[in-house]
């Protein structure tokens, strides 16, 4: 009888400290990464009341100037480049390392010259809409205690 007892309570518990589980599946969707293979531009950033709100994206610029930047990426190592190289804004180019998983999540980092395993934060946006011309890249922000979504929508250049 004790040990029965002492078997459930080990079940019990081995059960109850399930171990941490990644955030991002970790299980790649090569099909959705293969099709954005190439090189591509951003052609608008939408979101409720962009007239009115300013968006820093990617903590680099305001979200209007990445409208006309170019996004290279390579599906076989997962690692590209950007570059935002509107007039009204400041220029910025640097690598980046990106994936996108079964969820259908882009896991993005912007490398800026740095080892990508020593970068060690980055963006996850979902992705959208995809197809051999275009896709969107959706990021959720709070505005005002509001979850709204941020469109970049890509054209294959």
């Amino acid at each position: 009888m004790k040990k029965s007892i002492l078997l459930v309570l080990l079940i019990s518990f081995a059960i109850g400290c399930k171990p941490k589980q990644n955030v991002v599946d970790p299980q790649l969707d090569k099909k959705a990464e293969v099709a954005i293979k190439g090189n591509w531009s951003i052609v608008s950033v939408t979101y409720p009341g962009s007239d009115y709100i300013k968006v820093t994206s990617f903590d680099l610029a305001d979200s209007k100037c990445f409208v006309g930047s170019t996004w290279k990426f390579i599906s076989n190592n997962n690692k590209g480049e950007m570059a935002i190289n509107s007039s009204n804004c400041t220029a910025f180019n640097s690598p980046i390392t990106w994936f996108i998983n079964r969820d259908g999540d882009f896991v993005l980092k912007i490398t800026n010259g740095v080892k990508s395993k020593k970068v060690t934060e980055g963006y996850i946006l979902k992705v959208a809409n995809q197809t051999a011309d275009s896709f969107q890249l959706i990021d959720k922000i709070n505005v005002g205690g509001k979850i709204v979504d941020v469109v970049y929508k890509f054209q294959k250049i």
